[in-house]
């Protein structure tokens, strides 16, 4: 998902999007025709976008998912600048599950993630706030009789300065429908924005303090009742038997649900359920994967190291200069296996009957929920609704849809409607995992310790050509190679694949930060060993290798001046820089830790620097990095899933850790003000915080890690 860092936002908003306007129930909609042929074919690709209703607020459907990343908030923020109407005039209302209409224009799929949500919609977003701001003017003034440019919107209404006379948008939308929709309507520059770059809140807190916002958990169909569910620990293991007796003895235990990898238990409410799941006397058939452990899988991953590879850049003529070059630096980082963690337990809820099918869940891909219910149940795609719900946490969790898939199958078991809720050791145990991967870097330096070859071959499972095959081409998984090249200004670089998947029935798939969090420790660890190696000072030694890169440049002067880069350390402490360019966006990262004699670790402090272009909110830039640095401070020194006998052995926080509130260093962002076209937040602050972290330990302690987690690499002394 990285790899859309590559596709401009300018040419996202121009690639097809025609903005149309359509009459219904009293209300002014405004609708793009989104790209491709496919969809566009009979113009039957028409997906509204702004409501406005007789009376009541602005509705604006909006096709991506609020996963707290803050996407109501920018999207309405972007719609009210250019409709001149105020935050607290809109609802957002979320759009229904039809990839045909609500697909990301660049995703080609209706999906939220990537950190691609501002910058597909940044132009397309406004234009259409403008566009009904015009027809709607244009409607008052014809109501007056007096030209358009007499007339100006405010706060929801339309003014005519000479007269005073003022109407409501609610008031002009039918009349405003009826009008010809105009074309290339000119965009207020950066200058005139009145809520773009502000701080303002956030329009999904108050029913999230108040209790009225409605997440997954929160559904409650009439009748509905509650599972809880046991999956086969071995990955493509398979149900042998079970004995439910004493199950069904459990007061409000009202089923037991037998599947071909998985028992569920039903019952009136989730605490019975989870008694009566206890009860049951399962055995189950370990498969072709009983035998497997970390080892092995680690030992495979190793192996496939030396297999072939894809080349997926190829720059200047890296042989020709490491056989001039003998100096440098030759080492492999290595990744675990890692899960999710979303706050909000996986769970989906399901209504299946002879005709028609409901489903209630917070999912990042609502079609592929759909059709997945769709297949399940043999209905056609039509008769299955997706009642979206607001999601507790993503982080790529709910870019798969198998909680929805593993729902249908129980409820089709079920009368009426039924919850499944999976544990948090069910959770940690069936994840979509982001699987093991190591990065091999080569290294060669010239006389004057500056590197004048880079290459770098990634070994992993390649996502994309399950998760969406348009971003994986000639063999390349796009997005885990993202990243891989070096930003640095290196004459020769070369970078190969090498696609190694994990064991069948284990699933994998994207993770926060995707494919810049699997290579950042390579690139930002090897360029840091470069610099100690020619004796060179690690913020200094990368100026030097930005010249072209003024962005990332600049971050990098700003994190060091405010983290003090320069200032002297106490003995046992040490600072780590990490840069990175991805997501459309660019930041730069320090870390400060202290490392006692006896291996103890405190992270002392952590400063980013960020430039994302045009900003739209500050404050959910600050949380959003913020938060991104937390999740990968949180893998960088815990993250770590280990496997015996083909299943997970860590089940839930207590050996699977989290960060602590009291492990959290203070946090300082910074934000560099930029005209560019908006990079992506969610991500950014993720894929740093792991290289950043070795790095001042390097400097700490002067031990170089290159495994992760950082707990386990430092009891190895690895």
């Amino acid at each position: 998902m990285g790899i859309l860092t590559k596709v401009e936002a300018s040419q996202l908003s121009r690639r097809g999007f025609v903005m149309s306007a359509l009459f219904a129930g009293g209300s002014l909609i405004i609708a793009p025709r989104l790209i491709g042929s496919a969809r566009a074919a009979g113009a039957a690709a028409l997906n509204p976008f702004i409501r406005i209703p007789s009376s009541g607020k602005v509705e604006l459907i909006i096709a991506s998912v609020e996963m707290g990343q803050g996407v109501y908030m920018g999207l309405a923020t972007l719609l009210a600048e250019e409709l001149e109407v105020r935050l607290d005039q809109i609802v957002a209302v979320p759009a229904p599950a039809d990839p045909v209409r609500y697909s990301h224009p660049a995703l080609g799929d209706q999906i939220t993630g990537g950190s691609v949500t501002i910058r597909g919609f940044w132009e397309p977003m406004r234009r259409a706030g403008a566009t009904a701001r015009t027809m709607l003017i244009a409607a008052a003034a014809d109501e007056w009789g007096v030209a358009p440019a007499s007339c100006r919107a405010e706060a929801g209404d339309v003014i005519h300065e000479p007269s005073g006379r003022r109407l409501a948008y609610g008031a002009l939308a039918e009349k405003a429908a009826g009008l010809r929709v105009p074309q290339d309507v000119p965009l207020k520059p950066a200058s005139a924005f009145k809520l773009i770059g502000k701080s303002t809140r956030r329009i999904d807190t108050p029913a999230k303090v108040d209790g009225t916002a409605k997440f997954g958990l929160d559904a409650r169909p009439p009748g509905v009742k509650f599972a809880a569910i046991s999956i086969c620990p071995t990955f493509g293991g398979t149900l042998q038997a079970v004995d439910d007796r004493e199950a069904l003895k459990v007061k409000g235990v009202r089923q037991v649900v037998r599947l071909s990898d998985a028992v569920a238990v039903v019952a009136d409410h989730t605490g019975a359920a989870r008694k009566g799941l206890a009860a049951l006397n399962i055995s189950w058939d370990r498969g072709a994967n009983g035998t497997l452990n970390t080892a092995e899988l680690e030992r495979r991953a190793e192996a496939a190291m030396a297999g072939d590879a894809v080349v997926a850049q190829n720059e200047g003529d890296v042989a020709a200069a490491e056989a001039v070059q003998g100096a440098g630096i030759e080492a492999v980082y290595r990744l675990p296996i890692l899960p999710h963690t979303t706050m909000e337990p996986m769970n989906c809820t399901v209504h299946v009957r002879r005709d028609a099918c409901d489903v209630w869940v917070g999912t990042q891909v609502a079609g592929r929920a759909r059709q997945t219910a769709a297949e399940m149940t043999g209905l056609p795609l039509e008769k299955v609704t997706i009642h979206n719900q607001l999601l507790g946490g993503g982080f790529g969790r709910r870019l798969d849809h198998d909680v929805v898939t593993m729902a249908v199958r129980v409820a089709q078991q079920v009368e009426g409607p039924v919850q499944v809720v999976w544990s948090r050791e069910e959770d940690v145990r069936h994840d979509s995992y982001r699987y093991l991967n190591l990065s091999q870097i080569r290294i060669r330096l010239g006389p004057d310790g500056m590197p004048v070859s880079w290459r770098h071959r990634v070994v992993g499972p390649a996502i994309m050509a399950r998760f969406l095959p348009i971003f994986f081409k000639d063999g390349i998984d796009l997005d885990i190679i993202d990243a891989a090249e070096s930003p640095y200004a290196i004459a020769n670089k070369r970078v190969e694949f090498v696609r190694h998947e994990a064991p069948a029935g284990m699933l994998t798939g994207n993770w926060r930060g995707v494919g810049p969090t699997r290579n950042a420790p390579a690139v930002e660890g090897g360029i840091d060993e470069a610099a100690h190696f020619a004796g060179i000072d690690p913020v200094e030694y990368r100026r030097r290798l930005l010249s072209s890169n003024p962005r990332l440049r600049t971050v990098l002067d700003l994190a060091a001046q405010r983290a003090g880069w320069d200032s002297a350390l106490g003995p046992e402490r040490g600072r780590g820089v990490a840069l990175l360019s991805a997501f459309g966006s660019f930041a730069a990262m320090v870390v400060q830790v202290h490392v006692d004699p006896g291996g103890a670790l405190k992270v002392e402090r952590i400063v980013c620097a960020v430039d994302c272009g045009q900003l739209v909110n500050p404050d959910v830039l600050r949380q959003q990095v913020e938060s991104g640095i937390v999740y990968g401070l949180s893998a960088a020194l815990y993250g770590r899933l280990t496997i015996e006998k083909g299943a997970i052995v860590e089940s839930n926080f207590d050996d699977q850790p989290v960060l602590r509130m009291n492990e959290c260093p203070p946090i300082e962002v910074h934000v560099v003000e930029s005209a560019e076209a908006p990079g992506g937040i969610g991500e950014l602050g993720t894929p740093g915080v792991a290289p950043a972290l070795m790095n001042a330990i390097f400097a700490a302690t002067g031990r170089r890690l290159r495994t992760l987690p950082i707990r386990d690499a430092l009891l190895r002394g690895s």
